[in-house]
Order: C-alpha cells, then structure tokens, then sequence
C-alpha cells in the first residue's frame, strides 16, 4: 500500500475536522476490517487515515424508555452477546452472529459494517480499473461472472451491499446519527443508503468530513417478533447469497404490521412493499405467506448466472414469515 499518515481523532466534533484539513483524500479508519483490505489492494490511496478508535465512549449500547442506543465504535460480537439486543431485537443480534468469523467481530465496528465497500470481485479485481463504482464506465458483471450480485434495484452497477446488519436494523426502524463540520443531523437508516442509479461510486449520503456517530432503534410495539435469516455458500463466515429480517407485530393471529428486507440481492438493504401489503390486516396462515413469498420477487431482474436467488428470497420470506408470526 502506499504512504499515508495517520492521525488520532480525540473526539467525535474534532474528527470532520481532521478529515477536512487540505489533504486531497482523507478516510476514516475504525476496525480496519475492510479498509485495510481496499488499501492493500491499491483500491483507495488516501493520503490521511483518521483513526476513530481512540474518541473515548463511542462503544455502547443503552437502553431507556427511548429505546436502543449503539455507539457506532461497538463490536459486532458485543451485539452478537448482549442480553438487551438478544431480547428485545433478536433479528440484530441474530445478523451480527452471522457476520464474518469470531475475529472480524471482534474487531469490526457497526459503524464500520453499515459503512463498509461492496466485495464485487470486478470493484475489488486489480485488473479492472474501468469498473463504474471505481470512476470508470463499464459494469463488467452484466456480461460476466455475476452469480453473486443484485436482483433488485440495481443499473447501471449490479452491486450488493454486504452487511447483514444492516437489513435487520432497517427492519427495526433504526435512525443514525450523524456529526459533520455543520453538527449533527439524525436521518432514518432506510434513507442512509444510496442506490446505483442515484450515486454509482458511493453506497450511502455520507458528506466528505462526516462520521457515523450512533445508531438509535425505537421500542417495538407489543406483539412484535423479529428474526434474521442468511443462506450463504460457507455456513461459518460468508457474505449472504440471499437475506432477510422479519420484523412482524401480530394482534392474536392478524398481522398489523411488517417490515420485510431483503440482504445480498440489492446494492441497498432492500424491502419488499408488496409482501408486507400482502400481509398487513390479514391473519397468517401458510398460504399466505406463500402469496407474500412470491410477492417479494415479481420485481427481480435477475442476470444470466443469478437467477438462483429469486429461489432462495422466496423460501426466506416465506420461512421468516411463518416464525415470526406463529
């Protein structure tokens, strides 16, 4: 990798500043657990990384009459392990037991796992510089190896956002709160991504110089279960072929409400309206949920190598459905 220095932010109002003194190219380094990979791989050059990790009290999780608050320096194993998410938010602490291996979660941050770069392998290929999400003008998945990347939402880039936790905290209805040089602004977590279409080079609304500070999820109303399911390739540590969080508040066996996200199929945590209208105000039986489970598909545009997805999604939904609401 190239030179760089390397500065320690002391706390979170000095870091847009650190991130925004004349430098041509500043990036925040927190677990280092994708970063430095980018680095090594000649991906992202910066000339300045600002380390997060020595801004005292940013790694917590607290729980009030308010809801869940997460410090976005918090481990994935400590949301993995916490008796409040395992209770309250089982679909988080059920994406975070699926991240990675016990040693990325123990070093990645949830700032850092909502924050992180996509693993398409002609983004990260070092022969493919024309690749669109690295400035060029080419999406080489469109007519080459895409087995593993979008169904939904995507062109003109065929991305898929790799977090898992990120599906389950959209579900969840969380919030972000976000410092820059200008303050701090609070924005719900669905509107934090970005799709293809509107930024082909970024994942999420991040301004140049601002940080991810906290991460806010509301109580869930009474009758609310939620549940995480990933189907990927090597049980033990990889990324998602497919996804979903479930978070499904039932009166007896009516439905009142559902909140369904898809993981690994999009280039954001993507939610599938059409299975959640098929089961709002509905009592749930196993048709339908296979009603919704086809539902949650009719808009896939799979490619030529990923049309196994489409399988995978509606054995999910369906799956997730028939847990959460019994």
């Amino acid at each position: 990798m190239k030179n760089f220095a390397y500065v320690n932010a002391t706390s979170l109002e000095k870091a847009p500043s650190l991130l925004a003194e004349d430098w041509d190219e500043a990036l925040i380094i927190a677990g280092g657990t994708d970063l430095l990979g980018e680095l090594k791989e000649y991906i992202r050059s910066p000339q300045r990384l600002v380390n997060l990790k020595t801004i005292p009290n940013l790694d917590y999780i607290e729980y009030d009459e308010r809801g869940l608050r997460i410090g976005a320096l918090t481990k994935i194993s400590k949301l993995e392990t916490d008796p409040t998410v395992q209770y309250m938010f089982p679909a988080l602490s059920q994406a975070a037991a699926s991240v990675g291996t016990p040693q990325i979660r123990n070093m990645g941050t949830l700032g850092g796992n909502l924050c992180q770069r996509p693993r398409c392998w002609y983004y990260r290929g070092e022969y493919f510089n024309d690749c669109l999400r690295r400035g060029g003008y080419l999406c080489y998945a469109v007519a080459g190896n895409n087995k593993y990347h979008g169904i939904f939402g995507v062109g003109p880039c065929y991305i898929v956002h790799p977090s898992d936790t990120a599906p389950a905290l959209v579900a969840l209805g969380a919030k972000v709160k976000i410092v820059g040089p200008e303050g701090e602004r609070i924005i719900s977590l669905e509107e934090f991504f970005v799709l293809p279409k509107e930024n082909v080079t970024r994942e999420n609304i991040l301004q140049p110089y601002e940080v991810v500070a906290e991460v806010q999820i509301p109580d869930q109303p009474y009758g609310t279960k939620s549940l995480y399911l990933k189907v990927q390739e090597k049980p033990s540590m990889d990324f998602a072929l497919a996804s979903v969080a479930a978070v499904i508040t039932m009166d007896g066996n009516t439905c009142r409400k559902a909140n369904l996200l898809l993981g690994g199929v999009a280039p954001i945590p993507w939610r599938v309206e059409d299975a959640e209208g098929e089961l709002s105000g509905k009592n749930i039986t196993e048709d339908l949920a296979q009603r919704a489970a086809e539902a949650s598909v009719q808009n896939a545009t799979p490619l030529s190598q990923n049309a196994y997805k489409v399988t995978l999604v509606k054995a999910l939904v369906k799956r997730a459905i028939m847990a959460t609401a019994g």
